[in-house]
């Protein structure tokens, strides 16, 4: 497997050696324009910018939480409009340490099909810090393709396939939410508060080091090793609030040599669209 994370100076040698598709995923929930304002401003040299809320999910889509995922036909669009072909590395950057919104992008590319899709570490200001080139403005257009992808249904389920797993002791769910919105004691964007009954908590953060950097491959296999009492990977399903934050704790398994984790789209906030599905408080 290629690698999933990749440093600022591994993406500026790819860049020089060949056709590399730079998607700009910075986003920023309580203000939608800034991340097209700061893409505009300033991005590694041909990026192109992925919207988290126009691009990377459809809010159109009732019931199935905060960020539903695109539509295939939508998706397909938009790689179309990137030039994108399934050989065409990938590199995703944001300025959230990947959680806002480039692991979203990199679980999309990879669960439609995208052969080399990777994460910038320490995003775009480990780009900037290090020196190395940037562009304003807009990319130019690149040349439209026909694409005409969908999502793996292997790589997420949905809530009543959630349940019914839980219930059979078939998965372990991880919940990448913060300890307190976990356990219910806060919940500053959802109207009810709490976890899905079994779920264990993995806050996104626990996957980086003090630098804001991922932690090491084998630092990582063991946490989460611990964590899900060594299940294997397809028997481990990530949720967050609204399946963005979830993605970096797929993206931190696959680093981890840990692929196959499953992704609960709809998370929390599509599991309480139910109010009658249970909810757990407390640790």
């Amino acid at each position: 497997m290629t690698a999933v994370i990749v440093d600022p100076p591994t993406l500026a040698a790819r860049l020089a050696a060949g056709p590399v598709l730079v998607v700009d995923a910075r986003a920023d929930l309580a203000d939608p324009a800034r991340g097209p304002a700061a893409h505009a401003a300033a991005h590694v040299p041909g990026a192109v910018h992925a919207d988290l809320e126009r691009d990377l999910s459809d809010l159109s889509r009732a019931n199935l939480g905060r960020h539903p995922l695109p539509t295939r036909a939508a998706f397909s669009a938009l790689l179309s409009r990137w030039g994108w072909q399934p050989d065409l590395p990938v590199v995703v950057y944001d300025d959230a340490a990947g959680a806002l919104a480039a692991a979203r992008a990199w679980w999309l590319l990879r669960a439609a099909g995208s052969a080399d899709v990777a994460v910038l570490d320490g995003g775009f200001a480990a780009w900037r810090a290090a020196g190395l080139p940037l562009e304003s403005g807009t990319a130019l257009p690149r040349r439209a393709g026909a694409v005409d992808v969908d999502f793996d249904p292997a790589m997420h389920l949905d809530a009543d396939a959630l349940a019914a797993a839980l219930a059979a002791d078939a998965i372990v769910l991880l919940d990448a939410r913060a300890a307190p919105r976990y356990r219910g004691e806060v919940e500053p964007i959802d109207p009810v508060a709490g976890h899905v009954p079994g779920a264990r908590n993995r806050p996104y953060t626990d996957n980086l080091d003090a630098a804001g950097r991922f932690k090491a491959p084998s630092v990582l296999a063991a946490e989460f090793a611990a964590l899900t009492g060594g299940r294997a990977p397809h028997e481990v399903v990530h949720m967050c609030g609204s399946g963005v934050t979830a993605c970096h704790n797929v993206l931190a398994m696959t680093h981890a040599g840990l692929a196959g984790s499953r992704l609960f789209a709809p998370s929390w906030s599509g599991w309480i669209a139910d109010r009658a599905r249970p909810v757990a408080t407390g640790a």
